[in-house]
């Protein structure tokens, strides 16, 4: 069950639960002065081998079987081995079995190609019966934060347990409801209580603290702030606006991009395929997709041994298939310049701030797996989401940010965020101010350090960044016409959620002569926009712009009526209200007009399942 607090414990957590690392910072309020603090992590790091780490390795491995359990260590709060691992050797592991390990769970969530609540990973596993779904791989990650942290901190007070503590965790900006939902069953699951906060929020309330008597000196009245958070599996941009209010600087969450599975994952599959096509070519080996898989990790790997600053180069090893020459093993070498010539050019290209996303026809038959962004380029994302997002000049041309603050592994590295910096310069034009770059401090820990400060100065007061839903949410209504053969009805999206409505209202919806059909199945159809911020709840619209509305998967259910005098499909006129919960999901409710009957329909689109009250 979520909560938005809980005043009594002694610790604020925050749970940054990304694509590829998961961090857990914490608040002591016995011990305020000690500052933001980071969990060391106790994770299996080898056959046998237990250390305490700042960051869990986003990875489950599944052993081949209790013998291969047996041989690896039992964690401090377990009386044997578990049959998932979770952490640092689980990624190791990735590289020489594939097929056993998860990785992106939290991808996952958001994936239109599964159900997240179905067995499923690894994709590539050999046995499906060992397979987990991407909910309850969530679920186990959190459970082994959940555990450290008792076992480390707690120390078996009861009181003292991670379920009894004010705990935020992390989702991105651009998660949808249903992968928000999926979060939120997940870490209940788990036994927690919690509020969610978007990341790029986070990373910047990390910021915050560690300029807590200065920020005001830093960020003036009018000035608009890019948080650019590219991590793993997404990138993920919001604008923040400083605004004076009575006399006070306040802050307010101004826009958030489209959820974009572009990140260090994408980094990581060119390297492989650029590695597999340099060992063609010097070698003569062609790698089958098994060991592209295992290189994959491997590149992941050299990735953060180059973002972190090394200019050593890094050794790459695919295991062999067959006998003779690749019997054993592949060797190989990544150097710092072929990192970043292999990636620069594809994903930081120059681009115009109003040149479109680049696209594709797909395939009419493809494999299951993530949908990754078309276009890899993270500059053309980014102008597309200023152009879209951003304020206007006289002239139309959209007024940029005047503050950025990078976050991210990927924006770790210099080469890429200098190219990012280079693009904005560009768009600015020559003459204009340059933008000013605010430096984040531990970029890794940045979004759960940010979650728990969030939580402290829920408490001891503080500034605080009002946001509000990120999207404009609508319900589509088919307008009332007699059947023509080869015409479907139209369709009017009507507004049930405005932007920037607050987390925790409750709206009635001014929507007259609306009628729910019961008693036989049924579709709804539900739309989200970023862009239609003037949009009220209530409003109609029966057109609109290509873009500016997406359409979310429809859910299919079968209301249920209990009057026995009324037959299936029968109409039943209806009042609408939405309710945008503490954490940020939707529900919407229909109340029956002339009786007692109520409906709930829940933004949990994926679930193909009767909804009722």
């Amino acid at each position: 069950m979520e909560k938005s607090s809980k005043g009594a414990s002694r610790y604020t957590v925050g749970i940054d639960l990304g694509t590829t690392n998961c961090v857990l910072s914490y608040v002591d309020g016995d011990d305020v002065s000690a500052g933001l603090q980071v969990l060391a992590i106790p994770q299996l790091i080898a056959a046998g081998e237990i250390a305490a780490l700042p960051r869990l390795a986003s990875y489950i491995y599944l052993p081949a079987g209790s013998g291969e359990s047996k041989d690896l260590n039992a964690l401090p709060w377990q009386k044997e081995a578990s049959a998932y691992l979770v952490g640092e050797y689980a990624r190791q592991m990735g590289s020489k079995t594939p097929s056993r390990v998860i990785s992106s769970a939290k991808s996952w969530l958001c994936s239109s190609d599964v159900d997240p609540r179905s067995d499923c990973l690894p994709i590539a596993a050999e046995d499906p019966a060992e397979q987990l779904s991407p909910v309850m791989a969530t679920q186990l990650i959190l459970e082994h934060l959940r555990d450290a942290w008792n076992y480390c901190v707690a120390k078996g007070d009861k009181k003292l347990f991670l379920q009894n503590q004010e705990l935020i965790i992390t989702v991105p900006a651009s998660f949808e409801p249903m992968a928000r939902d999926l979060t939120v069953e997940a870490a209940t699951a788990a036994g927690l209580t919690f509020s969610l906060l978007e990341e790029p929020q986070a990373a910047f309330y990390s910021w915050l603290s560690d300029h807590e008597d200065s920020w005001r000196k830093i960020i003036q009245p009018g000035d608009v702030v890019l948080v650019c958070d590219i991590g793993g599996g997404t990138s993920d941009f919001s604008l923040i606006i400083a605004d004076d209010s009575d006399g006070e600087l306040a802050l307010q969450r101004l826009a958030v991009g489209e959820h974009t599975l572009l990140g260090g994952d994408n980094m990581d599959l060119t390297l492989a395929y650029a590695i597999a096509a340099k060992l063609k070519k010097e070698k003569g080996l062609s790698l089958t997709a098994h060991q592209i898989s295992g290189l994959v990790h491997a590149c992941r790997q050299a990735k953060e041994h180059f973002g972190g600053g090394a200019q050593e180069p890094f050794p790459l090893t695919v295991l062999g298939r067959g006998t003779g020459v690749v019997a054993g093993t592949i060797s190989t070498t990544l150097s710092r310049d072929e990192w970043e010539a292999m990636l620069l050019e594809g994903f930081f290209p120059s681009c115009a701030i109003d040149e479109s996303l680049a696209g594709g026809a797909q395939s009419g038959l493809r494999g299951v797996g993530l949908r990754y962004a078309a276009d890899p380029a993270f500059t053309r994302h980014l102008a597309n989401f200023l152009n879209l997002h951003s304020f206007r000049d006289a002239d139309g041309r959209p007024i940029l940010p005047t503050l950025l603050l990078f976050n991210g592994g990927v924006a770790k590295a210099s080469a890429f965020r200098e190219k990012l910096v280079e693009a904005l310069a560009d768009w600015r034009g020559a003459g204009a101010p340059k933008i000013q770059e605010l430096a984040q401090r531990d970029s890794d820990m940045a979004v759960a350090r940010g979650a728990a400060w969030l939580g402290h100065i829920r408490r001891s007061g503080g500034i605080r960044i009002k946001a509000g839903s990120a999207r404009a949410f609508y319900i589509g209504v088919e307008a009332p016409m007699p059947a023509v053969p080869g015409f479907t009805p139209p369709q009017e999206a009507l507004c049930v959620v405005n932007y920037g409505l607050e987390e925790g209202s409750e709206v009635d919806i001014a929507a007259g002569g609306l009628a729910l059909v019961v008693g036989e199945p049924t579709q709804f159809r539900f739309y989200a926009s970023t862009t239609r911020q003037q949009d009220a709840v209530g409003d109609r619209l029966s057109d609109w712009q290509d873009g500016e509305l997406t359409e979310l998967p429809p859910l299919q259910a079968t209301l249920p009526y209990e009057d026995d005098n009324k037959k299936a499909g029968a109409m039943v006129p209806v009042r609408l209200r939405a309710v945008l919960t503490d954490i940020g999901t939707v529900q919407l409710w229909c109340d029956e007009l002339k009786g007692k009957g109520s409906w709930k329909l829940e933004v949990d689109l994926r679930q193909q399942e009767d909804k009722e009250s």
